[in-house]
């Protein structure tokens, strides 16, 4: 006969305990960080990120996963703002404005939600973000929906983004900068062609900063070749050494099979195997980890409550014992005490990397501002740059997207490093264990980019070639003629007319060379000064981000000093006052900490029990 197993207790009856126990034994510290927990807990968000470029069915594929038309689809209607997709009790819909009327960052801004009918949201929202600000500085900064379906269950959240790869240098940046916020990434692109370049350019990139990422290719119904390109697809994942699976979906099946109610044909459009997908290496991956923050939080605040219980406890039990016991509690105070003191080293360790750091992101941007810069000119100086000024400006636009994107990733790995730098010098000190570190944060778009300024495009009319030649022939038929008519001929003569029309033809071919000097100078001067805007804005919020980095180290290994000097403070406290309680008073008080002690024991138990249940899972 086997014995059942018994259940691990819900971690939101362990955390209840817990705060329960943490204000029983007065720690609003520990009740602090047990809330921030709980909030987590009851609030669990796992984000992905639909990327692609215009036109490839990024928002028709959202809108077949949560089967309910929520984002704008359409040639004329591409993504400008992200349009987020969560789980909710009933269907509901919400604009998100900025308001920036005060100035400011966009992160400082205040927000403000404006409830719209789900089927009127789409039409809603790409009005809204057409228009740059309303309401006197209003901007829209995201669309907010939720539905009740079984896909969005377990906090997944998707992200239906703005395009990428030639759409935009702030567009592409903005959806590069929610990366390293992304628990997985679907790059999306259509079945009638294999990858193009700036879509491999930012695989890499989402690869390097996100756990999981995927491919979608899209409209298999409407491309015979799907097969095919598939393969092609995964033999330029393997030769660029970036492992991300897939798949190949029909949205248009995918709408038939939820209207019919078609289980094969849910299966043929591919829609399946991507779920799936998200339930099993995203959702289960994300939960796994948030479990595993969840069990350091609640094991490290079980330990203290022990320590401190235990302590009094010995004392009043044991008042011989007491005396020891309050020798060594004193001497791990000043252990944590000399810790603080000590703390210069890693406080030293992040300040020298973070000042390393904002001298390195500056060379960085500017180095590849410098490389942009030269191909520019190399550019401009092969061609007349007034007619093709327009394409110009897209590769550009291009061309600045990846340089700075690349930059971008480099600094994030770069926080990361020094993260990991700080957190090994605080361990070696005789921190312990520090709570798992984000670093990553997405709240803040990369700022809004300037335009590359217009040049003049050296388009004449007839009438001005008109006048530029007679301005040029002008001298050359008086000179001719003035000649001329020393023989007796008048002064404009067939002789006077042809050598004017030379030398105005002159005149005109030499006019226009120099109009294209002045417009190659001015294309030269409008590209460097498009390269401040972006170097400056761009190093600005990289430099933000890692001050962000800064700050959130600092405080994180300042909370937990704090926390472990409080608690061996207080059990030194409780200790003494344990060798000092009258003996009346003794039996009850040893009954209450018995009490509390058993009770934290089989929390703390029950948390052991629940990471030994994730790990055998």
């Amino acid at each position: 006969m086997t014995t059942p197993t018994k259940q691990a207790t819900p971690p939101i009856k362990l955390l209840d305990g817990l705060l329960a126990a943490a204000g029983a034994c007065e720690r609003p510290d520990l009740q602090r960080r047990l809330e921030a927990a709980k909030r987590r807990t009851q609030s669990p968000t796992v984000r992905v990120l639909v990327v692609g470029e215009p036109g490839q069915g990024k928002s028709t594929l959202v809108n077949a996963l949560v089967g309910a038309p929520v984002c704008a689809v359409g040639p004329g209607t591409p993504t400008r703002v992200p349009t987020v997709v969560r789980e909710g009790t009933t269907a509901a819909a919400a604009l998100v404005y900025a308001d920036r009327s005060a100035g400011g960052d966009l992160a400082d801004a205040p927000l403000e939600r404006v409830p719209v009918p789900v089927t009127e949201l789409p039409a809603r929202a790409a009005a809204a973000a057409a228009a740059p600000t309303v309401d006197g500085g209003r901007s829209l900064l995201r669309a907010e929906v939720e539905l009740p379906r079984r896909l969005l269950t377990g906090g997944l959240e998707l992200v239906d983004t703005a395009g990428v790869g030639g759409v935009g240098t702030g567009a592409e940046l903005a959806t590069l900068e929610l990366l390293p916020s992304a628990d997985a990434v679907l790059l999306v692109s259509d079945a009638s062609q294999e990858f193009t370049a700036p879509e491999m350019t930012f695989l890499r990139q989402a690869a390097a900063l996100c756990p999981t990422v995927a491919c979608v290719l899209t409209k298999t119904d409407a491309c015979p070749d799907w097969r095919r390109i598939a393969d092609l697809d995964r033999e330029h994942l393997v030769a660029a050494e970036v492992s991300a699976p897939v798949f190949t979906v029909s949205s248009v099946l995918e709408v038939l099979a939820v209207q019919r109610k078609d289980r094969e044909l849910h299966e043929e459009s591919g829609f399946g195997a991507l779920a799936a997908h998200l339930r099993r290496e995203v959702v289960d991956r994300a939960e796994t980890l948030a479990r595993r923050s969840l069990v350091h939080d609640l094991r490290s605040v079980a330990d203290q409550l022990t320590l401190a219980l235990r302590s009094e406890l010995s004392g009043l039990q044991d008042p011989a014992r007491g005396e020891q016991l309050v020798e060594e509690l004193e001497q791990a105070r000043e252990a944590v005490e000399d810790l603080r003191r000590r703390s210069s080293r890693w406080q030293q360790v992040l300040g020298d990397g973070v000042t390393d750091l904002m001298a390195d992101i500056d060379y960085d941007l500017r180095d590849r501002s410098r490389v942009v810069t030269r191909e520019a000119d190399a550019a401009i100086d092969a061609h007349d740059p007034g007619p093709l000024w327009d394409d110009f400006a897209d590769w550009l636009d291009r061309r600045v997207a990846g340089a700075v994107a690349d930059s971008f990733v480099w600094a994030t790995q770069r926080s990361e490093w020094l993260a990991a730098q700080v957190v090994e010098q605080f361990t070696r000190d005789g921190g312990g264990v520090l709570p798992e570190l984000q670093v990553g944060d997405g709240g803040d778009a990369l700022g809004a980019l300037v335009d590359l300024t217009d040049i003049d495009r050296g388009q004449l009319k007839v009438s001005q070639r008109v006048l530029i030649g007679m301005r040029g022939s002008y001298s050359g038929v008086l000179m001719t003629g003035l000649v001329t008519s020393l023989v007796g001929m008048s002064l404009i003569n067939p002789i006077s007319l042809g050598v004017g029309l030379v030398i105005g033809s002159k005149a005109y071919r030499d006019d226009k060379v120099v109009r294209r000097q002045r417009r190659q100078a001015e294309a030269k001067a409008a590209v460097r000064r498009h390269l401040d805007e972006v170097v400056f804005h761009v190093g600005k919020q990289l430099k933000d981000r890692l001050r962000v980095v800064q700050r959130t180290l600092r405080d994180l290994i300042t909370d937990t000093v704090e926390e472990m000097s409080r608690t061996l403070a207080e059990a030194h406290r409780t200790a003494q006052r344990a060798a000092k309680t009258a003996t009346a008073d003794r039996a009850a008080r040893i009954r209450e900490l018995r009490g509390r002690l058993e009770e934290v024991q089989r929390l703390s138990a029950e948390v052991s029990r629940l990471a030994g249940e994730k790990v055998a899972a």
